[in-house]
């Protein structure tokens, strides 16, 4: 489990196929190893992933052909740059919200705007995911947790503040640019809810 609090933005060190799998070594970015598990869970650019490998500086992990099939690591390189957090502990503070990193889907930036100091982003989603999504609510882009500021159709727009901007990835979106998409996961857990009542 995850907030989308990003700890450090890590970069790419090396890829290889291993088996049919990616393998992707990274890293840390600054963020202390010191303490890290084999098998412990770490999310890169919102994605929840093992580690396989880890060093003073940077760790390794292997994603899926599945993962890759959902998600935008496959397209990923030597030198670009992820988002980084450590799997939850008990006592950490909670500053964003409830994130798995059990992405739901590639979204894409379909405009920028400035808003006195912050960056309004319009995101398209894929049309199966868009009833998940309301003003207000949570989402997580590229595992940074924001708040939904409205939602048009399949457009929903979130402000990007400076601070958010500087220790992110997401200060360097362009239009066009894909991102990972995680919903919030009470509202599945709601939609569920709703639906099981509705066949009672």
């Amino acid at each position: 489990m995850f907030t989308g609090i990003v700890r450090a933005i890590g970069r790419i060190r090396a890829t290889a196929i291993r088996d049919g799998d990616l393998e992707l070594s990274i890293d840390s970015g600054g963020l202390p190893t010191a303490g890290w598990n084999l098998g412990d869970s770490v999310a890169i650019a919102g994605v929840c992933l093992t580690l396989v490998r880890v060093d003073a500086d940077g760790f390794a992990v292997v994603v899926s052909r599945e993962t890759l099939a959902h998600t935008t690591l496959g397209s990923l390189g030597p030198g670009a740059a992820v988002n980084l957090e450590p799997a939850l502990s008990a006592g950490d503070a909670l500053g964003g919200h409830f994130v798995t990193g059990h992405v739901d889907g590639v979204a894409r930036v379909v405009r920028l705007a400035g808003d006195a100091g912050s960056l309004r982003v319009s995101i398209a989603v894929p049309a199966e995911l868009s009833r998940y999504l309301a003003g207000k609510g949570s989402v997580t882009l590229d595992g940074v947790s924001l708040t939904v500021n409205e939602v048009a159709g399949e457009v929903f727009g979130v402000n990007l503040i400076p601070h958010t901007r500087e220790v992110t990835t997401l200060g360097a979106l362009g239009v066009g640019d894909p991102v990972n998409l995680e919903v919030d996961i009470l509202a599945r857990y709601l939609e569920r809810l709703f639906r099981e009542r509705e066949q009672t």
